[in-house]
């Protein structure tokens, strides 16, 4: 279970590296623009993700083996 934890720690780390990487050059305009949207939206866009990622993660660890 470790493992697992370690891996996907790993593995948001090199996405997350990845799109700064490629969007170094306009991260000031996409700062602008999120500073444009409603803070709400964003922590229910968030929000969303979270539990769309935990519900993958759940499954994944349920239904692996089988």
């Amino acid at each position: 279970m470790f493992k697992i934890f370690i891996i996907s720690i790993g593995l948001v780390l090199i996405i997350e590296g990845v799109l700064y990487f490629f969007l170094a050059n306009k991260l000031s305009i996409i700062i602008n623009k999120l500073n444009k949207f409603d803070p709400q939206k964003i922590k229910n866009i968030s929000l969303f993700m979270a539990l769309l990622g935990l519900c993958l993660i759940y499954y994944i660890i349920n239904h692996y083996d089988r």
